[in-house]
């Protein structure tokens, strides 16, 4: 299998969801200022809009859908690596 292949794609996008899925949110999400603790308040309202918070609902979204499957996924990559790497 290439390095240009599908199977570096596949490797490439696997590596970039466990980024975001192990990023802290006490350690590093709350120093650049990415966290959903935001309260708006009684009649305010949230900034949707925003590209900085479509990212970070998208960094919350992976951390909290993607767990299981991504024990799954690198599981599996590992064995196929193991087997036939």
């Amino acid at each position: 299998m290439g390095f240009f292949g599908l199977g570096g794609l596949v490797y490439v996008s696997v590596l970039l969801v466990n980024a975001i899925a192990i990023l802290s949110e006490d350690r590093f999400l709350a120093r650049i200022g990415w966290t959903n603790a935001s309260d708006p308040g009684f009649g305010g309202g949230q900034d949707n809009g925003s590209v900085k918070a479509k990212m970070v609902n998208l960094v919350a979204s992976v951390r909290t859908l993607m767990r299981i499957p991504l024990i799954i996924i690198n599981t599996l990559i590992i064995f196929y690596e193991l087997i036939l790497g």
